[in-house]
């Protein structure tokens, strides 16, 4: 039977979790590949439109390794001397499971789900990754915190597909209608929840450019820039 309690998912890449770049540069370092943690931040737009530019084209639902070729070719990885772009991919995805990029905290965002857990709301967590979410997130000390976790790697299915969301709805007892999934990717994130008859929240840069583009609102769809504005929203919701 659904919980009477509203509940609420996150996605972990670039939500919870973001690339940390001086990680990374130290991994392709151990390759002899120099490039600074500074060039690797900038080469995030680029990369990540080339992401959610596939999901949208109905390809790969989690394009890691593309992902990954943008990353690194912006960031002026592979086009001289030293290991190509294609062979430090595949090195990168091999060495994920244990050597996740993803490990850096966005700001105030665990402080988000610990306030959410406060009151009473059921949290969990709904990625499209390699399989190794709960693992991550047990290493970064937070392996307590969610009441399930939705890892497409382990369910073989991926957002936006809406059985993902159908998989964290039965383990955390949701009814859609006081369920909201929280996620930086448009085409992944706040599809599938809508699809799946969730409301979304989408998260960071993107979505706030999209709005001060003023961009319409669109129905069950909030949106926000910091930790600060996903507390602010999520503090009235749902509407009683």
């Amino acid at each position: 039977m659904p919980t009477t309690r509203p509940v609420v998912t996150f996605d972990v890449g670039q939500t919870l979790l973001e690339l940390d770049a001086a990680y990374l540069a130290a991994r392709l370092a151990s390759q002899g590949v120099v490039v600074t943690a500074a060039a690797i931040d900038a080469a995030s737009a680029g990369a990540w439109a080339s992401y959610e530019a596939e999901i949208r084209a109905g390809g790969e639902h989690h394009p890691w390794k593309l992902l990954m070729e943008r990353w690194l070719a912006g960031a002026g990885v592979g086009a001289g001397a030293g290991p190509g772009r294609h062979a430090l991919v595949e090195w990168l995805w091999q060495a994920q499971p244990t050597h996740n990029l993803w490990r850096r905290p966005v700001p105030g965002m665990i402080d988000v789900v610990d306030a959410l857990r406060g009151r009473g709301v059921v949290v969990g967590v709904v990625s499209n990754s390699e399989g190794h979410v709960a693992e991550l997130l047990a290493e970064v000390g937070w392996g307590d915190r969610f009441a399930a976790v939705a890892d497409s790697g382990r369910l073989g299915v991926a957002k936006p597909d809406p059985g993902i969301f159908a998989w964290a709805a039965a383990a955390l007892g949701a009814d859609p209608a006081r369920s909201i999934h929280v996620g930086d990717s448009d085409a992944a994130d706040v599809a599938g929840a809508r699809a799946a008859g969730w409301s979304a929240l989408w998260f960071g840069p993107q979505a706030a450019a999209t709005r001060a583009a003023g961009a319409p609102a669109r129905p069950g769809v909030l949106v926000a820039a910091d930790a600060d504005e996903v507390a602010a929203a999520l503090a009235t919701w749902p509407a009683a």
